[in-house]
């Protein structure tokens, strides 16, 4: 019974998602020029997808792995260090760099670095708190804050006209999306899934805890490790792919929670990327049609992202 309404939930939730692809592909368009309107706005369609998509599997992840729902991988540094990567190589190599101007060389940094240094810190983090989360929030508010210290520190030495071209690279937008980096992004995504499936089949005993976890046979702290490699890709890729999005795995990843009070992560997290669909696309019909590219689609998501954030620390007090 209780299947049936999560299936008839999500259901409607992917129906409503096609319903807005296809008013997102079609709204205002002059069939005359059809071709040029879907190859402008495919790209950023599939990047909506893609962020989508990796934002709500990581956060429910990561919500999992840390068992409390006001946490996501953004609220700890994530976003900080990606400004930290691109600001200290507009720094050393100057914007102009191609380093910086070629999207997949640029894109390919931003995976590596931001992978190690997050799986390298994070990894030692939790464990060194024993998954405590008041202690993850604190060192995770100390490193976010370390990040962009620094980050404004370099600013300060980088030439004006460098630093309006390194600005509109840190702004989340789908103004201008990459191809290739789209491609690239799935050849990741897919790889990552692969890699960690049996991982992320062990979610569902996962979130018992871990004295639970090892006396059903599960290997806690190396999964762990692995699953938290596989939220910092994911979030890797959304974030070199589209800019920093702070709060967006957190509006829907609790929506999907919500929606889906299950254990069962199968419908958590397409729960979760299908809502994250809904969101991005519905922001950027009105960013396009309704405000006429005067803003960007992160002022939004982080203004009712931050009223949402404050709603679920009172309403759970902070727990």
């Amino acid at each position: 019974m209780i299947k049936t309404i999560y299936a008839k939930k999500m259901l409607i939730i992917a129906i409503l998602t096609l319903i807005l692809i296809l008013v997102y592909q079609f709204i205002f368009v002059d069939m005359d020029f059809l071709y040029y309107a879907m190859y402008i706005r495919t790209p950023k369609l599939i990047a909506m997808i893609i962020a989508s998509f990796c934002i709500g599997c990581a956060s429910i992840v990561f919500q999992s792995i840390i068992n409390n729902r006001i946490v996501t991988p953004c609220l700890l540094g994530m976003n900080a260090l990606y400004i930290l990567v691109h600001t200290s190589i507009a720094f050393v190599f100057g914007v102009s760099s191609v380093f910086l101007s070629n999207k997949n060389i640029s894109f390919t940094i931003d995976i590596v670095l931001m992978s190690f240094v997050s799986t390298t810190v994070y990894s030692f983090l939790f464990r060194k708190t024993k998954y405590n989360i008041l202690y993850v929030l604190l060192s995770g508010t100390v490193m976010a804050t370390l990040f962009r210290s620094i980050s404004n520190t370099l600013i300060r030495t980088i030439d004006p006209n460098e630093y309006d071209v390194l600005q509109a690279s840190l702004i989340a937008g789908f103004s201008d999306v990459n191809s290739d980096i789209i491609l690239m992004s799935v050849i990741i995504i897919i790889f990552v899934i692969f890699i960690f499936r049996k991982e992320i089949k062990l979610l569902d005993v996962i979130t018992l805890g871990k004295n639970q976890s090892i006396n059903l046979g599960v290997d806690y702290d190396k999964t762990i490790s692995k699953l938290l490699l596989g939220v910092t890709l994911f979030i890797t890729v959304a974030t070199a792919l589209v800019g920093p999005i702070s709060f967006l795995g957190l509006i829907i990843a609790n929506l999907s929670r919500e929606l889906f009070k299950t254990y069962r992560h199968s419908y958590l997290m397409m729960g979760s990327f299908l809502i994250g669909v809904i969101v991005l696309i519905f922001g950027q019909i009105l960013i396009e049609h309704v405000f006429s590219f005067n803003t960007v689609i992160s002022v939004f998501i982080n203004l009712f992202g931050g009223i949402y954030f404050l709603y679920l620390i009172l309403k759970n007090k902070g727990m």
